[in-house]
């Protein structure tokens, strides 16, 4: 409640109806589709429909949208399916079962029976054109990471970043963003370390605590 994501939406409006850049030149990322959908509504109240070509919405909305665009690089087709939870769930049963793999396996070769099954359950999922809600953001770090090209076509696109709730990034959207910002170092947080919430999946409260050293040019406001 104390005005940062305010703050971050009047910086886009105020890039946008100043001519700073083109929509398609701004990359907005947030964590709920909830809470990028309320920016999105904000910034149209601003300055109207020019919003809707803004890069706006979660990290894993915007990595779907890179991973379509080369989604033969990594393996697959650009019409891939994202698997539920049951769907996931469904395709581990069919793999343990073609395997001969009994889910009540002692401790003492578990973890070997586990990355076996997770290997053939990644082959799987390559087989049936499908990846899962972890996988899309690996798959577009590593399309960034392997491809120069592909990475300096994104550099050269996005001059402005900005990430609402930075204190909530986990290390493959820390890299992520720090891949993207490489060219423009435009890249504006908004964060506060007292409400990080989400350590329990990987969430990385250093990466807001350590943003002046990662960027020793930063401005903190």
């Amino acid at each position: 409640g104390t005005g940062k994501t305010k703050v971050l939406t009047t910086r886009l409006a105020y890039i946008l109806a100043t001519g700073k850049a083109q929509p398609w030149n701004c990359l907005v990322v947030t964590f709920t589709n909830r809470a990028a959908r309320e920016m999105k509504e904000r910034v149209q109240k601003m300055i109207g429909d020019v919003a809707n070509s803004v890069w706006l919405g979660t990290f894993h909305s915007v990595c779907v949208k890179i991973l379509r665009n080369h989604a033969e690089l990594v393996g697959l087709h650009s019409n891939f399916t994202i698997l539920s939870e049951d769907d996931q769930k469904r395709v581990i049963k069919q793999i343990s079962e073609a395997e001969g793999i009994d889910d009540k396996i002692q401790n003492e070769y578990k973890e070997n029976v586990l990355t076996h099954l997770y290997k053939k359950y990644q082959e799987r999922l390559l087989e049936l054109n499908c990846v899962d809600f972890g996988d899309i953001l690996l798959y577009a770090l590593n399309i960034l990471l392997s491809n120069p090209d592909v990475l300096d076509k994104y550099q050269s696109k996005f001059k402005y970043i900005m990430v609402d709730e930075y204190q909530d990034t986990n290390v493959t959207q820390y890299l992520f963003l720090r891949l993207l910002s490489q060219k423009s170092r435009n890249l504006c947080c908004v964060g506060d370390d007292d409400q990080s919430i989400y350590s329990w999946r990987g969430a990385e409260i250093e990466n807001i605590l350590r943003f002046e050293k990662d960027f020793n040019d930063a401005q903190t406001i």
